[in-house]
Formats: structure tokens, sequence, C-alpha cells
């Protein structure tokens, strides 16, 4: 293993960036200026097609991320310019704990020169720095605000932090915008939560539902894939809920207001939980919110919100039966809403009512190919736990003969152990398999399902003599795995006629995939004792392919 003399090495590098951005990464040492160590990090520009700025967070022997603004970057992705930053690091490790020593010396210096200042020096500085950053000013201003209990001025700050305006240049938030926004709303929440602490908290309650109702809005249109909006948002919504709780607002208005929200089809910025408030609701407000979902349910029995929220408001009341009553009046015919409500009964201490249901949704799904696959357990454990081996047997046989699938195959054969009666049923599973064999050339996965059965099963005689016609590629190269030490020349078939296959797709994965192809190639000629065919065979190719000077690259690294 490489040593990590900086708390990582190359090969943390090559894991984080993948072979191809590692390898663009080296043309880009010469690149790198502006090298900057912090305590915990290490930022730098690198000339490209632009300049761009990365900053790399060390771990501490814990390894490394990246950041850069380029639009891979940007992504989330560890680019190759965070690559060839970490290059540079590694080229001056000699240097780095100095450097980080320096870094260190450099904050406590300035700690000091800050504490050593006179209140004036530092209204001057801070005006400064004021001045010359928006942001600063615009976080400034409002804890300014807050602190003399300008609520007007409070009020209009928070509404315009989280204006979405700004950040949508095209109608909605890009990418490369939304982390901006998300820290925007933050500072919003942030906002709010130092009101309810100054004994403002009915103002924020009031503005923390008026932020809620724009990120709403909002959300549909922003490209929030780091996440940055969606937890800012649920920093307002906590925020919402504490201050309720300060505040005690009216119960019903609540009442409505979370229905409402929860109602909404913007809903989906917040996993807003109406159980979080059942404290402040209290027995009024639940009532109110109650009959709201009671209405909004029949206006539209099939709503998953409509459904979500009396749900949630039944099992606030422990009423399992009001539960199981509402969960089956749309049963999903996968059965996993059976599932779900021998899950509740089980809970409640009710294991006979529940089985009971387990059962009835094998039987109202038993023609469903994709029947949820935990409900067959539940079953099965439930009938391993009380001693019914034989008919944990018999949902398992039910199941492979709708399925046909490897993993219901495997399933079956387990079960079947367990009643000691595999070969019986593994006559009959192969008898159903080998007919859907005959019927159609491919399966669900390519190949026909008997041949994944086959070499599962480590029957290679039967599996050799199922393939011809019928296996596809993935099923051949396994079955030549399983077999080349036992049949090397029948692998080596296999094996050249992949690699022919294999010649003409182009990318990372696939000239690796040839050059593990080669290596088993290679395998074979050695049992064979042909070691002089492959040389040959291997120059040949080479030669064909001279010009993917990647794949060069590739057979060289595997010694090929």
């Amino acid at each position: 293993m490489a040593r990590k003399v900086v708390g990582f090495c190359e090969d943390d590098l090559k894991a984080l960036a993948g072979a191809r951005s590692f390898e663009r990464g080296l043309g880009y040492l010469d690149a790198v200026s502006g090298l900057e160590v912090g305590r915990g990090s290490v930022t730098a520009v690198v000339h490209g097609t632009d300049v761009y700025e990365v900053e790399l967070t060390l771990g501490g022997g814990e390894g490394i991320s990246g950041w850069c603004d380029c639009p891979y970057g940007q992504e989330g992705n560890f680019c190759k310019h965070c690559v060839a930053v970490g290059l540079t690091v590694l080229r001056r490790g000699k240097t780095f704990p100095q450097q980080r020593a320096a870094a260190r010396a450099r904050t406590s210096g300035l700690e000091a020169w800050l504490s050593g200042l006179s209140r004036d020096e530092l209204l001057v500085l801070v005006r400064e720095q004021v001045a010359g950053d928006r942001e600063l000013r615009r976080r400034l201003e409002l804890r300014a605000a807050a602190a003399r209990t300008d609520l007007g001025t409070v009020r209009e700050r928070i509404i315009a932090l989280i204006d979405p305006r700004p950040f949508a240049r095209y109608g909605y938030i890009e990418y490369a915008d939304a982390s901006g926004y998300g820290r925007q709303v933050a500072e919003a929440a942030s906002a709010l939560r130092a009101l309810t602490a100054d004994g403002e908290a009915g103002q924020a309650v009031a503005l923390a539902e008026e932020a809620l109702r724009v990120l709403g809005e909002t959300y549909g249109e922003i490209d929030d894939s780091d996440g940055v909006v969606g937890e800012a948002a649920a920093a307002v919504a906590e925020v919402h809920l504490e201050a309720c709780g300060v505040a005690r607002p009216d119960p019903k208005r609540l009442a409505e207001w979370l229905a409402g929200r929860l109602l909404a089809d913007d809903s989906d910025v917040t996993d807003l939980d109406p159980l979080d408030y059942a404290d402040v609701l209290g027995p009024s407000g639940l009532a109110r919110m109650r009959q709201l979902a009671s209405e909004a349910l029949r206006r539209r029995p099939s709503g998953w919100a409509e459904r979500y929220l009396m749900e949630r408001l039944v099992k606030a009341e422990g009423d399992v039966d009001a539960l199981v009553a509402l969960h089956a009046q749309d049963l999903d015919p996968s059965g996993a809403t059976h599932l779900l409500i021998a899950e509740e009964l089980e809970t409640a201490g009710r294991t006979e009512e529940a089985l009971a249901w387990a059962e009835r949704g094998l039987r109202e799904c038993a023609a469903e190919t994709h029947i949820d696959s935990r409900l067959v357990e539940h079953v099965c454990v439930r009938y391993a736990e009380t001693g019914r081996v034989a008919d944990a047997l018999a949902v398992r046989r039910d199941r492979f003969r709708v399925e046909r699938s490897l993993a219901a195959y495997r399933q079956l054969r387990s079960a079947a152990g367990a009643a000691d009666c595999w070969e019986v049923e593994r006559a009959a599973a192969m008898a159903i398999l080998r007919a859907d064999a005959r019927r159609e050339r491919g399966g669900r996965y390519g190949g026909p399902v008997l041949i994944d059965v086959l070499l599962d099963d480590g029957d290679l005689d039967a599996a050799w003599r199922e393939a011809a016609e019928r296996a596809d590629d993935r099923q051949w190269e396994r079955l030549a795995d399983l077999s080349r030490e036992i049949r090397p020349a029948e692998a080596l078939g296999v094996y050249l006629q992949l690699v022919e296959r294999s010649k003409e797709p182009t990318g990372d994965r696939a000239y690796e995939h040839l050059a593990g192809l080669l290596l088993a190639v290679r395998d074979c000629h050695r049992a064979l004792g042909t070691e002089d065919a492959f040389t040959g065979y291997l120059a040949g190719l080479r030669a064909e392919l001279k010009r993917r000077r990647k794949l060069m690259t590739i057979l060289d690294r595997h010694g090929l």
C-alpha cells in the first residue's frame, strides 16, 4: 500500500477521480498556481479552458475530498483539476508538514492581532470588510435589525433572502446557483431562530410559514442535486416547529396551515410531520386536522398526500383497527400494503391477524410477477418460526413458477433443502426452465435463466450442453471462468470469440474488460502448454489495435 505522507496518496486520487480523470490530471501539473496550504485544506487555481478554483479538504489521515468550480466539478465530481492539485501537493510532500505548521501559526497570529485591536480599530476593519463584501453586509444588517427588534427590517431581509429571482437567470435555478441560494435560505433560518430567542416567536412563526410557502412554490424549478436547498428548507421547518412550541399559536389555525402545506402540490421541499406538532396542536388542533384530512380524502380517495396525512393522524390516535381500515381501502397489487398492515398488527401484538393479512396478500397477488419480495419473506420466516416447513416450501414453489428467476430458484432451493426434498423439487424446476429455454432464445436477464441456474448449481456439464445456441456473452464468459482449470481448451475457444466481439467497443471500461479476457486466454494457453501461440496471437492483436493508445497503456499495465 502506498505511504500516505500528507494524509492521502496517488491511489486515493485515482479512486476518487477514476482512471480517465486521473490520467487527464497528469497533464495539468504545470497549470497549477497559487497553492495555499491552510489548517485542514489546500486551495489553488488551475489554468485550463478557463481559470478554475480548487479546494482540497484533508481529513487528517481520514482521506481527502475536493471541490472545483469547473462544470464537471460543480456536478460533485473529483475532476482532473482536483487531481492536478492533489498530485502537486504530493510532489511537495516533504515540505507539507512545515506548510501546515505555518498555516496554524498564521491563524494564531491573526487571532492574536485581532484580540489586540481596540474597539475603534475593529470598527474600522469591519466597515472595510462590509464595504467590499455584499453577503457579509447582508448578514450583519440582519443581525443588527434583530438586535434592535426592528421587525419590519428583519421581515424585509428574510423575504429578500428566500427570494429565488436573483438566482433564477433563465426562469429556474441551475445546479451552479443552487448552493448560493441554499446558503441564503440557511441564513434566513438562522435569523428566524434568533427572533425566537429574542422573544419574537410569533413573528418567527409567521415568517417561517411565508418562507416555506415560497420554497414550496420554487423547489420544483431548482436543480438541487446536492440537496443543499432541501437541507436549508428543513432547517426553516425546524425553526417553525421550535417557534410554535414557544409562541403556542391558535391550534385550529395551525392545523389548517399544516393541512394546507401537507396537501399542497408543492409540499415536496420539506418532510413536515403532523405528529411533531401534536403537543402544540392539542386535542382541538388534532381534531380539526382530522376533519380536514377526512374531507380531503373524500374528495380524492387515492391521493398520496391525503392518505399520508390521514395515516399519520390515525397513527397518533393509536387506533390500529382504523389504521388497518385506512390501508385496506387501497391495496397495492404488489402486496406492499398487505405487508404494511401485517407489520402494524404484529407491532400491536396481534400476530395471528398479522399472518392472516400477509397470507391474504400472497393469495390476492399470486398472479403478479413482481410481487413485493418482503411480503414473501415475511410469510416464509413466520412459517419457519412455527415449524411449517412444508408451507414455506409451497410458497417458494408457487413464486418460482410465476417469476422463473435465479433469485426465486435460489429461494426454492433453500426451502426444499430445509424440507429435505431438493432432488424432487429441482427436477420439477429444471423441467419448467428447459421448456422456457426451448420456447424463446432469451431470458429476463439476456440468455435463458436455465443456464444461470445450472451455473449457480455448479452443474457445468449440463451448462455446456445447454449453452450452445442459447447462452448470451455474459453466460458464456461465466461458464468459461468456471471451467478454464478443468476444460481449458473449451474455455479458450469461448474467450477467443469474446475477444473478437470486444474489439469494437471503446472506453476505459471496455478496454479493461478486453484486458481481462486476454489474461484468461493466457491462462488457458499456459494450462495447455501453448504459450508461444498466445505470444503470437497477442502480438497480432496489438498490431491490429495499435492506434488505440489508451488500450495499449492498459494492456501494458496488465503485463500484456
